[in-house]
């Protein structure tokens, strides 16, 4: 029973970075080509979380050569996460630099449709994703795990932002409202940049980003 939920934990991981990675092309690009800050923000948030993601399978792997928890990151793992970081604390001095200049510029998206289509797949895909890392993560008894698990909640969270600032441009067409969604885009990767850096001080494993175990 415990290597088939190793097993499935770490397919999980995989399927999150390969997900991420994919849904962060697709952003990035319809962002820029509608001239969607949000959207684009919410790409680039993407290929921040790979590089979260990548650590987490290695921890994984680790994990499962060992077929049990770990207590610690290694040294990979918390370059990876100061890495990580540090590319969310960018991300978001650019989201909110970004929104005060499109905000003095009059800009206005041509159209949020994708970043509706993208926000309502991430909301589905996470919240799989978010339920098995819990399951498996309470009957391997593993906070490792469980704090995955509660990192990928953050990114269900973070869909409801761009899927509420698309759907609202859409209905009113205020251009604003895509300019709020990358603040909150912001402040998001501000807090998990945050969240990161404690991860990588920190001696012992522990749920984090903001969510509760």
């Amino acid at each position: 029973m415990r290597k088939k939920w190793l097993n499935i934990a770490l397919w999980l991981a995989v399927i999150t970075v390969a997900y991420n990675l994919v849904e962060g092309v697709i952003s990035v690009w319809f962002g820029v080509q509608d001239s969607t800050i949000a959207l684009l923000g919410f790409g680039v948030d993407s290929f921040v979380e790979v590089i979260s993601g990548i650590g987490i399978l290695h921890m994984m792997f680790r994990m499962y050569r060992k077929g049990d928890d770990v207590k610690q990151h290694d040294r990979f793992e918390r370059d990876a996460l100061r890495v990580t970081g540090t590319a969310f604390y960018l991300l978001a001095a650019g989201l909110i630099i970004g929104g005060i200049l499109k905000i003095i510029q009059g800009y206005k998206p041509d159209t949020t449709v994708v970043g509706i289509i993208i926000s309502t797949l991430s909301i589905l895909t996470m919240y799989f994703l978010m339920r098995y890392k819990l399951k498996a993560g309470k009957i391997l008894d593993s906070e490792a795990i469980i704090a995955d698990a509660n990192c990928t909640r953050s990114c269900f969270y973070l869909s409801f932002i761009l899927l509420f600032s698309s759907g609202l441009y859409e209905l009113l067409d205020f251009a604003w409202l895509d300019v709020a969604g990358s603040f909150g885009i912001a402040i998001f990767a501000f807090r998990e940049g945050k969240e990161s850096f404690e991860k990588a001080s920190a001696k012992n494993l522990s749920c984090s980003c903001g969510s509760k175990c």
